[in-house]
């Protein structure tokens, strides 16, 4: 609902306390598209309380972390197949088509939809939640940034990772964003940062191998991407 389907709540994700605002619940997409509709195309789905060279700044070192993550495996004859995972305005999403790769994505958001279509670019938009997005093709690459740890339920949020699990090819890769903890912590009454044990009790016996995190390296924020590699 801003660059993910659920993410950008009033507060990062990581911040101190004092940054932090009541947000709705994650159920209530008509929040999203009111945020989408009087937030530019940065604070919508960056960091409310951070000016506009800030979320530049935030865009851009997540955007190298990302990159880096997702290689550069692909040509312009063999180019990778992407899922952004709750796109928001769509970003990521238009990154990633500019490098050459293939990409769909969707968001829960029509606000953040209806805004990501008109900046064009090149990737293939629905609407869609988490636990919905189906596809008759596996993808090379699954993203979903700043998005699960909204889902506050652990049988939602459970349910979502299965599905964008069931996305990824053989040696293919899922990388989702959180930090890389130890124990539950919550931040106010919309973030539930789970441990790292939590997403790999989920994905290992689906066949996916925890190989990298990437924090942001952005402040004090602690998020970053953790790369889950399909290995059978």
């Amino acid at each position: 609902m801003a660059d993910g389907i659920l993410a950008r709540d009033t507060a990062r994700p990581g911040a101190p306390d004092g940054d932090e605002a009541p947000g709705p619940g994650d159920d209530t997409p008509d929040y999203w598209d009111v945020r989408h509709r009087d937030q530019d195309e940065l604070a919508s789905g960056g960091h409310i309380g951070l000016d506009r060279a800030g979320n530049e700044l935030f865009y851009a070192l997540r955007l190298g972390n990302l990159l880096g993550a997702v290689g550069d495996l692909s040509s312009a004859t063999a180019p990778l197949f992407v899922l952004d995972a709750g796109c928001g305005k769509g970003y990521f999403a238009r990154a990633l088509a500019r490098c050459g790769h293939r990409v769909d994505a969707f968001d829960a958001s029509e606000e953040a939809l209806d805004r990501a279509r008109a900046a064009g670019g090149g990737p293939r938009y629905t609407r869609a939640r988490l636990e919905e997005w189906r596809s008759p093709w596996p993808y090379d690459i699954v993203l979903c940034v700043d998005v699960l740890f909204h889902l506050l339920d652990d049988t939602e949020w459970a349910a979502a990772l299965r599905n964008l699990a069931s996305l990824v090819r053989l040696t293919g890769r899922l990388i989702v964003t959180d930090e890389d903890t130890a124990v539950p912590r919550a931040r106010g009454d919309y973030i539930l940062h789970r441990p790292t044990a939590a997403y790999r009790s989920v994905l290992e016996p689906l066949g996916l191998r925890h190989t990298e995190f990437r924090p942001y390296g952005f402040r004090e924020i602690e998020v970053g991407f953790h790369v889950f590699t399909r290995i059978r």
